[in-house]
C-alpha cells in the first residue's frame, strides 16, 4: 500500500504543491507524478473502479492519473472553479467544492463536459468537506473561510438537492475542515477549533447522521503536536488516517484508539490523504 497526500503550496500554506507518495511505513517516495498540470492540489478520491486517482488542481481544473502517476484525462482549465475537497457520487461522478460559489460541482467520469451543480450557488458560505449517505442525501460540511465567514455545522441535502436540515450538527467545538462517512453510516468531521489560532484542538469528531448527535471525540496524542487536520480517508482494515500541516496521522477507528504518526514531513501542509492500495 501506499498512501497519498496533496499538498498545498504558495500563499495557501508554504508546501510542496504536488501530490506526495509515502510507503505505508511512512517514507517520502517523492512526488506521485510530475506532469505540470498538478498544481497547489486540494481534493482527491480513488474511482469506483480502484484504477484512477482523480485530483483537484488549483489551476482550476481535474485530472484523473493512473496508478502510476500519469494523466489519463484532463478537464480543461474552468476559469473561476477554485475548486476544494472531492468524492464520488453513488452515480459515479467525480464530485468537488466550489469554494467561492458555495455549492458542489459534478463531472462525469470521463471529464468531458462541464458538468452541473448538484446545489444552488451560496448552500453554505464555504464548504469543506462532504459524503453521500445510503439513501444519496447529501452532507455538507460548513466551515470557515479565509475571511473570516461560515457556521461551522453539517448541512443536509436529499438526493434532488433540496435543503432537508440546514445545521444538523450544532457542536460548539466544531470547526469543520473535512468530512467522509464512516463503513457503518456516521458522519466523521476533521476539525480545527477556533479555526485559525495558534492554540486551536485538533480532532476527528463523530455523529449520528440522523440526529447530529456528537457521539465521539478522536484525538491524536498532545505530544505529537497535530495541527490544520484536513483530509479524511478509511485504510482496508478500519484505520482512519487524516493528514495535517507536517504529518499523517492514523486511528483504528472500531476503538478510536490513535495509531500514532504514520509520515513526518516539514511543510507537508496536506489537504487530502488517500491509502492506495
Amino acid at each position: 500500500m501506499r498512501i497519498l497526500v496533496t499538498s498545498a503550496s504558495g500563499a495557501n500554506g508554504d508546501g510542496y504543491g504536488t501530490v506526495l507518495s509515502f510507503s505505508a511505513g511512512g517514507d517520502l517516495a517523492g512526488p506521485f507524478s510530475d506532469d505540470p498540470r498538478i498544481t497547489d492540489p486540494r481534493g482527491m478520491s480513488l474511482s469506483p473502479g480502484g484504477d484512477l486517482v482523480y485530483v483537484t488542481s488549483g489551476d482550476d481544473r481535474v485530472l484523473a492519473l493512473d496508478k502510476n502517476g500519469a494523466v489519463t484525462m484532463d478537464s480543461g482549465r474552468k476559469e473561476g472553479m477554485d475548486g476544494g475537497g472531492g468524492t464520488f457520487a453513488p452515480d459515479g461522478r467525480y464530485c468537488l467544492t466550489l469554494r467561492r460559489r458555495g455549492t458542489i460541482l459534478a463531472l462525469p467520469p470521463q471529464l468531458d463536459t462541464d458538468g452541473e451543480p448538484l446545489l444552488p450557488d451560496g448552500s453554505v458560505p464555504f464548504p469543506r468537506g462532504f459524503g453521500f449517505g445510503d439513501g444519496g442525501q447529501l452532507y455538507l460540511s460548513s466551515g470557515i473561510g479565509p475571511s473570516g465567514e461560515g457556521n461551522n455545522t453539517v448541512t443536509v441535502f436529499d438526493r434532488d438537492g433540496r435543503l432537508r436540515n440546514a445545521r444538523l450538527v450544532s457542536d460548539e467545538n466544531l470547526s469543520p475542515l473535512d468530512l467522509t462517512i464512516a463503513p457503518g453510516g456516521n458522519l466523521v468531521v476533521s476539525s480545527e477549533w477556533p479555526f485559525g489560532s495558534p492554540t486551536a484542538s485538533a480532532t476527528v469528531r463523530e455523529y449520528d447522521p440522523s440526529t447530529g448527535r456528537l457521539v465521539r471525540v478522536l484525538t491524536p496524542d498532545p505530544a505529537v503536536k497535530f495541527t490544520r487536520p484536513r483530509g479524511l480517508r478509511f485504510g482496508p482494515e478500519g484505520q482512519l488516517y487524516c493528514v495535517g500541516r507536517d504529518h499523517i496521522v492514523a486511528f483504528d477507528f472500531p476503538t478510536g484508539r490513535f495509531l500514532g504518526v504514520t509520515a513526518e514531513l516539514q511543510r507537508l501542509n496536506g489537504q487530502a490523504v488517500l491509502p492506495l492500495p
